[in-house]
Order: C-alpha cells, then structure tokens, then sequence
C-alpha cells in the first residue's frame, strides 16, 4: 500500500512536526519562566539562572524552579506591604475633632474648624488635659470646673476665718482669685 519513499516521507514529516512543537514547547517554557522570574525578583542574575535552569534541563529544570521560585510576585509583596502600613495607620491613635471627625494635633485646645473644644489647660501648670480629667498629671493639681471655681471660692470667703495676715508669707496667700472673665 505505501511504498518506501512515501512511508519515509511520513516518517520525516512526523518527526519534523514533533520535533517542532518540542521546540516550541522547550522556547515558550524558557521564556515563561524568564518572565515568571522577573515578576518575582529584581535580581538579574537569579532571573538568568533560573531561566538558564529551565533551558538546560528542560521541564525537570522548570519542576526544580517552580520547587524554588520566591512565593509571591513583587506586585503581590508591594500589595501586602501596603496592606500593612494602612493597618498599622489604623492602629496608630490619630487624634480627630469629636465634633467634625477632622484630624487635629494633639497640643491643640480647640478644633480650628467647628471650634468644639478638645483639651483644657491646667490651672497651675498650663499643660494641656483631656477634658474629664480632674487632676493634672503634670503638677498633681486638683482641676476644677469653672462653675465649681465660683462656688468653693464663696464657700472658702464664708466659711474659712480671715487670714493673719502678720503670720501669711508674702506670696502664700490662701485665696486664690479668679478671673471670672476667663470662663
């Protein structure tokens, strides 16, 4: 049925054709893994070697760099890396306006944008507090309201004796006067 030049001819056509997609196959493998390994190493010289892996040994070259190749491509460990620097800005306390959610700096009395006050100052020493602290934790003076201020100033003038002012220091004095202007 077939002569000897046609089966030969079959034959050679056969074997050009595979031989051809074996090359092809062996080219495309070499060339994803070029490309593979630059998406996951800035390094040239393991971008070479792994790829020089793959050419010399073929698909068992390729089994040994997918066995070695780093996890993750460079644009998945950029991802991660920015995943958690906004997790650590979450963490980190980033003080806002109570009154208009805006951030604000932490040595300042009032929001400069809806005026809702954030910190007082201590009576004695001047330092910045958080609004529900009684004493401050700077100096240890006892904090009081401004409402409070007028209320125990007038008990203190009614109950409390007059001062000797012969045995009071000068500087010493036991009353304290405040200005009714600054609340």
């Amino acid at each position: 049925m077939f002569d000897q030049d046609s089966l030969n001819t079959i034959l050679l056509v056969a074997i050009t054709v595979t031989g051809a997609v074996a090359t092809a196959i062996w080219l495309g493998l070499i060339i994803w893994t070029w490309r593979d390994m630059h998406r996951r190493s800035r390094d040239p010289l393991a971008q070479i070697a792994s790829t020089l892996l793959v050419a010399v040994l073929g698909v068992f070259g390729l089994i040994v760099y997918i066995l070695l190749r780093p996890s993750e491509t460079l644009a998945e460990a950029y991802e991660r890396s920015l995943e958690e620097e906004a997790l650590l800005q979450n963490i980190e306390e980033k003080p806002i306006c109570p009154g208009c959610g805006r951030p604000v700096h932490t040595d300042w009395q009032v929001c400069p944008y809806c005026h809702t006050k954030l910190r007082k100052p201590c009576v004695n020493c001047g330092q910045l507090l958080e609004l529900p602290w009684n004493l401050c934790p700077y100096c240890a003076t006892p904090q009081i309201a401004p409402g409070e201020a007028r209320s125990t100033a007038r008990r203190q003038a009614v109950v409390a004796p007059p001062p000797d002012y012969d045995t009071v220091p000068e500087g010493d004095s036991p009353v304290e006067f405040v200005d009714d202007d600054a609340f």
